[in-house]
């Protein structure tokens, strides 16, 4: 792979084509995986849509450090009601297609997917808006269902940008092939299986922006080829680094190797509908059983942190409550307790199949069998994931027991980090509560925070939700990662922020 990778890259330059690493101002970025869409209100992962800021923007957005920005939009309003939000949008800015962004291609793009029949899969995230209004050029008016204190951050959210009412009327469902937005870049061509090709918008809204006039995105599986890239000068960026690879890359003098914090925890949940599971004195003697410590040592090279609580610190709202602790003597009194003396036997699945997971659930195979708990562990590929886990319509006939997974709220907020995980309604196939956790003071925290305007307010109700989840333990409470990514110093301006997605309108290259 590495060998082919090193051939075409040689080809390349050869015949001067615009994919070389060492063209002028053409930057290659090197990624983990394939992008599933250009389409952000289609998409899942964090990846495609992190791709797609190249060429589309949002009312808002968040810079380097994950604080929420203007971007498209200059300034907003609120009723007291809490049920309509008025924004101001930032005048002279034209879509790549030279039409104008007005309040008429907001409207446009957000009726496209609150409407159920299209099947976007960030319907849920947008389903609480009943109308929107082109007020006038420069204004659009939301009309919510109902209060949703945090409505401005799901807006900031990567999926919600604005697309070309233009592009949109003459594409169709074809818009994916023919993406158009106010972004840095313009689209030129995506083959999903070797690149992603975007170019300098030249009538690009911010003055002297973009600096460089291309970037190529290079989805690459394999880890270390990835960081071999690095090492050859075939690219000039990689996310991630596999933690192995980070002392090599440190000694190369062209590389600069950055960790980052993230708001991306880890955990394993438990059915709690299930026994042994359904009994809190087992969800808590795991929790006891593994030491996190020693698990970020040993399947992240040291690139994370024991969790501190339900939130990672660095989402709006994260109360601290732990890490919880390592003492394994614990947990085998609670087993005890429960009327499990001699342990039990289950399965523990993982939502990736890649090297690191691997290693998170076979250490914790390893950690659990010294309490008496003995499980067979099993790594998922994506589709069996969607098929056994996400998809299942009955909690009844649910398989899976113990799951580890992760999750980053990108919209940096308590709301989106708690509610598609841990609400009763959230149940797959709704959302990812694998741990079918259903506690009503839980739901009604949750419910009562969406419609609570007052900051304080909201927090202390967050607080209480976060306090009755860490003494429920629906979870084992694992880590929390480091971003760990590697650039040519003569790159500047690309950043990985904190919930995995990308910053680089400032890019630039020496």
């Amino acid at each position: 792979m590495q060998r082919r990778l090193t051939s075409i890259a040689a080809a390349m330059l050869l015949a001067g084509t615009a994919f070389s690493a060492h063209a002028a101002k053409d930057v290659v970025v090197a990624v983990a995986s394939t992008f599933t869409t250009t389409d952000p209100y289609d998409a899942n992962d964090t990846l495609s849509q992190a791709v797609a800021k190249s060429f589309y923007e949002g009312l808002y957005g968040f810079d380097k450090d994950m604080k929420m920005i203007p971007v498209l939009a200059t300034g907003f309003d609120v009723s007291k009601d809490g049920l309509v939000y008025t924004f101001k949008l930032r005048s002279g800015v034209k879509f790549h297609d030279g039409t104008p962004f007005n309040a008429e291609a907001v409207k446009q793009t957000f009726e496209r997917v609150i409407n159920p029949d299209n099947k976007l899969k960030r319907y849920n995230l947008y389903k609480n808006i009943a109308k929107i209004e082109a007020v006038d050029d420069l204004t659009a008016k939301f009309t919510l269902k109902e209060p949703f204190a945090p409505f401005v951050n799901s807006l900031a959210h990567p999926s919600g940008v604005i697309i070309s009412p233009a592009a949109l009327k003459q594409y169709g469902k074809d818009i994916v092939q023919h993406p158009v937005g106010t972004g840095p870049f313009k689209f030129v061509e995506w083959k999903p299986s070797d690149y992603m090709k975007v170019a300098k918008f030249d009538g690009y809204w911010q003055k002297g922006l973009p600096k460089v006039d291309s970037i190529t995105w290079r989805p690459v599986v394999d880890n270390n080829t990835r960081a071999s890239m690095m090492q050859t000068n075939e690219a000039h960026f990689a996310f991630p680094v596999p933690p192995e690879a980070v002392a090599t890359l440190e000694k190369k003098a062209s590389l600069e190797v950055t960790k980052a914090p993230s708001i991306i925890h880890r955990y394993i949940s438990m059915n709690v509908t299930q026994k042994p599971f359904d009994n809190p004195k087992v969800r808590e003697a795991l929790n006891y059983a593994i030491n996190k410590e020693a698990l970020s040592k040993v399947a992240f090279a040291g690139s994370a942190i024991p969790a501190e609580g339900v939130l990672p610190k660095g989402v709006e709202f994260a109360t601290k409550l732990g890490p919880w602790p390592y003492d394994p003597a614990k947990a085998k009194a609670l087993l005890k307790e429960a009327g499990y003396p001699n342990g039990f036997e289950s399965t523990l699945w993982s939502a990736y199949n890649h090297s690191t997971a691997q290693k998170v659930i076979q250490f914790a195979q390893q950690q659990l069998a010294q309490v008496g708990v003995k499980v067979t562990v099993r790594a998922l590929e994506a589709g069996q994931r969607v098929a056994e886990v996400e998809s299942v319509q009955d909690a009844s006939k649910a398989a899976v027991r113990m799951y580890y997974v992760g999750w980053s709220s990108s919209t940096g907020e308590a709301d989106w980090a708690m509610r598609p995980l841990l609400a009763g309604e959230s149940a797959p196939p709704r959302g990812f509560n694998t741990a079918y956790y259903n506690n009503a003071e839980v739901n009604a925290d949750i419910a009562k925070a969406l419609v609570t305007t007052d900051t304080a307010a909201r927090g202390k109700i967050y607080a209480d939700a976060q306090q009755k989840i860490w003494k429920d333990a629906p979870w084992i409470f694992l880590n929390t990662e480091q971003l760990v990514s590697v650039r040519a110093k003569n790159l500047s301006g690309f950043y990985v922020i904190p919930d995995g997605n990308f910053n680089f309108v400032d890019l630039d290259l020496k």
